[in-house]
């Protein structure tokens, strides 16, 4: 239809959290900025299909178990509670579309040109777009950022058709609620995605390959913990066990198992979610054309300014080495962009944290104890139950602890670890005490607001440095 060119300072390819912070930060700074989203809207996998809808139907599963389960022990009469399914899908599209939108409106805040299409760099100053629309745009620039997300890892042998076997996207969109629920793979998607449905009635069982649910990288004592609140919800996990297949029968998906003994099962659901993880989504970008170098995960390794093999070619987020979470991408974007200008990037990747939205959530930062312990590091641990936290307890709320890690000489605080309805927020206070380096002593030493949940990492942190909680 038309062939449109123009020079660019800065060309971001994807608009997900990481691509489109970066080109905002671009903006600000004065680079003549364009993005390239295939995507009819903004927002990449988190904001359309990920992190966004996601926790719209945690956060509204929660309510309507609560008002089912909780609210006659709490003095609150409700009858006849039920699920209205669409009215909940149309709450999480409303929050997906505002904030969708959101991204457009800073768009044209900025003075950011965007671009609707597949984009292929075919030198290293030129993106040719394949327009949504059928046409084709030209962009010459003088950087690229590459910042193109992940897509779903799928089970060889298993074909997804996101109605009865399905990947993350299906299941944020089920047309009803399943009587059985299948997970293949108990990590952060698996148990939050399957929270969802059981909370709305399914019978949910998780397969996971390792002998712990919460996916690599999650403290052992912190994952068993979480795994005895969840197993109270009614759901039921099947550890160290392996897929070896499944097929669909007049019965349902069934799936054949095998553990660790060489013992195998079968179980058979209403709806199989694929849930083993995502990987780098790079196909189709050129790279090959151009000599940008990929390892043998699909990663694109870059330096410390986030430059690829050529040096005017950048990436961030999940096409890179780290963690596949929205807000080390959207840190990786603004410190790429101030490097671009001439700043001095630095990311400290141990203060990155983590966080599982299920209920009670689990967040963490820093290394877990069997990190530390291979580490060589000599260590202290500081622990304290939500239980004899006093908010906790007014609010009916005690399921959790949490886990502090410090130096053992220096008291230097070396991980932190929360289980508790609220540890999505907690853990930023944690965050901030190491990216400055605090001691256990340093947080214990706080004033924190009576009552709070937040008392109870102060409480950690006193058990940690001095020996003995005060309130436990």
């Amino acid at each position: 239809k038309y062939v449109w060119k123009q020079w660019y300072q800065r060309r971001v390819r994807g608009s997900g959290p990481g691509g489109y912070v970066a080109a905002i930060k671009a903006a600000q700074l004065g680079l003549k900025t364009v993005c390239v989203e295939k995507g009819a809207t903004f927002g990449g996998t988190c904001l359309n299909v990920g992190c966004i809808p996601s926790k719209a139907l945690l956060n509204n599963s929660h309510y309507y178990h609560a008002a089912k389960h909780e609210f006659a022990g709490r003095g609150i009469k409700i009858d006849n509670v039920e699920v209205d399914l669409p009215g909940m899908m149309k709450a999480k599209e409303n929050s997906v579309s505002a904030l969708t939108g959101g991204i457009a409106g800073l768009f044209k805040k900025n003075g950011i040109t965007s671009v609707h299409g597949h984009g292929t760099i075919v030198t290293p100053n030129q993106v040719i777009v394949k327009n949504n629309d059928g046409g084709r745009t030209t962009i010459n620039t003088k950087n690229i950022l590459i910042a193109t997300g992940s897509e779903v890892t799928p089970f060889p042998g298993i074909e997804v058709d996101e109605e009865t076997i399905v990947s993350s996207t299906g299941a944020l969109s089920l047309k009803e609620v399943p009587k059985s629920l299948t997970l293949i793979g108990a990590g952060v998607i698996g148990v939050e995605l399957g929270s969802v449905w059981q909370r709305l009635g399914a019978k949910v069982t998780a397969i996971e390959f390792l002998g712990n649910i919460g996916g690599v990288g999650i403290d052992l004592e912190v994952a068993k913990s979480f795994q005895r609140s969840l197993q109270k919800q009614g759901m039921k996990f099947k550890l160290n066990t392996k897929v070896l297949s499944a097929e669909r029968t007049p019965d349902g998906i069934k799936v054949l198992a095998e553990n660790k003994k060489g013992k195998q099962e079968e179980v058979v659901s209403d709806v199989l979610l694929v849930c083993i993880g995502r990987r780098p989504f790079i196909s189709g970008l050129g790279l090959d054309n151009i000599g940008v170098t990929v390892d043998n995960r699909g990663k694109i390794p870059v330096n410390e300014r986030f430059q690829t093999n050529i040096k005017n070619i950048y990436a961030i987020g999940d096409v890179i080495d780290g963690p596949m979470l929205a807000h080390k991408a959207e840190d990786e974007g603004i410190i790429c962009v101030e490097g671009m200008v001439g700043g001095v990037p630095h990311i400290n990747y141990d203060c990155v944290p983590s966080v599982i939205y299920t209920h009670p959530e689990v967040a963490w930062v820093g290394k877990s104890e069997e990190q530390v312990k291979e580490a060589g590091i000599p260590y202290k641990v500081g622990t304290f139950p939500m239980a004899a936290n006093s908010r906790s307890k007014t609010n009916q709320d005690t399921d959790g602890l949490v886990k502090v890690i410090a130096h053992k000489e220096t008291d230097r605080l070396l991980g932190i670890h929360i289980v508790s309805s609220v540890a999505g927020e907690l853990i930023n206070e944690a965050a901030l005490a190491m990216e400055y380096g605090a001691s256990a002593e340093d947080i214990a030493r706080v004033c924190h607001a009576h009552p709070t949940v937040s008392e109870a990492l102060k409480e950690a942190c006193v058990a940690a440095y001095a020996g003995k909680a005060i309130n436990f």
